[in-house]
């Protein structure tokens, strides 16, 4: 599968390297490079295995995913205040809702609807085949609020470069980032559980392998603006927790620091 990282343009190469190069300016080329590689092929088993996604069943699907902590997930749903599912784009995130879903646990979940038909009715009948419910992004706003005030789950992706008025600047990997503040916001004024939830490949166990970690900690000091910020930067430090112990599974090819504060240059532009 190694192939795979050769069919990358070499703009998203280049965008790669000058993530890791942030990331990690402590390894050398050859270790960054080598990352990159390796994210890519991962990338690419990711895909392979959402290909299958419209025709597994969950009898199968058990047999290619190990899943661990359900028990965490069970004791937020059993508060009845809604729980944010916090990941990022490492390992397999696809595969995290179409997993639960077959597994018995739907839920709802984000997404930029895709301007050509024929694929938007490929991914939405796939992501939906065992009960999970897509929201479109451009108007998400009541729908996450009633999923969470129903006491349904809501699966947000908080690892994306936002534009500077849909975010908030908080350090990733000791970096500011431009990071959406939707998912702490929403914990804040529902009173939802925020659990973290990754899909990694795990090489010794030759296949990916989904964690449920506990609820994370949401205290409130009164400084409704002080509590959003200290929330979003604790959803991103999980994320990258994660990346740092899987560095070559998550997607440095995206532009994740492309919004800068007021007077700093943008990162990629000798990259593009």
């Amino acid at each position: 599968m190694a192939h795979i990282a050769y069919l990358v343009s070499w703009k998203l190469r280049r965008i790669g390297e000058l993530n890791l190069s942030l990331a990690f300016p402590e390894m050398s080329q050859r270790e960054r490079s080598r990352l990159l590689r390796d994210s890519i092929v991962n990338l690419g088993r990711h895909l392979g295995e959402f290909s299958r996604f419209s025709t597994v069943t969950p009898e199968t699907l058990r047999k290619t995913l190990d899943c661990e902590g359900l028990d965490n997930l069970e004791a937020a749903r059993a508060l009845g205040r809604g729980v944010i599912l916090i990941t990022g784009h490492l390992g397999a995130w696809e595969m995290i809702g179409f997993a639960l879903s077959a597994f018995g646990y739907p839920f709802n979940f984000l997404v930029r609807r895709i301007d050509n038909p024929a694929i938007e009715r490929l991914l939405e009948n796939t992501r939906t085949r065992f009960g999970n419910r897509t929201i479109d992004k451009r108007s998400a706003a009541r729908s996450m609020l009633t999923t969470l005030r129903t006491g349904g789950m809501l699966g947000l992706l908080v690892d994306i470069n936002v534009v500077r008025n849909k975010g908030i600047f908080v350090d990733f990997f000791g970096v500011p980032a431009s990071t959406t503040f939707i998912a702490a916001k929403l914990a804040l004024r529902t009173g939802a559980a925020a659990v973290p939830v990754f899909a990694p490949w795990e090489d010794r166990r030759q296949r990916f392998v989904m964690h449920i970690g506990t609820p994370l900690t949401i205290e409130r000091s009164g400084d409704e603006e002080e509590d959003i910020r200290r929330l979003t930067s604790m959803f991103t430090n999980t994320v990258e927790d994660y990346v740092r112990r899987y560095p070559d599974q998550w997607l440095w090819i995206h532009k994740r620091w492309r919004t800068r504060p007021v007077g700093e240059q943008n990162f990629y532009q000798t990259a593009t």
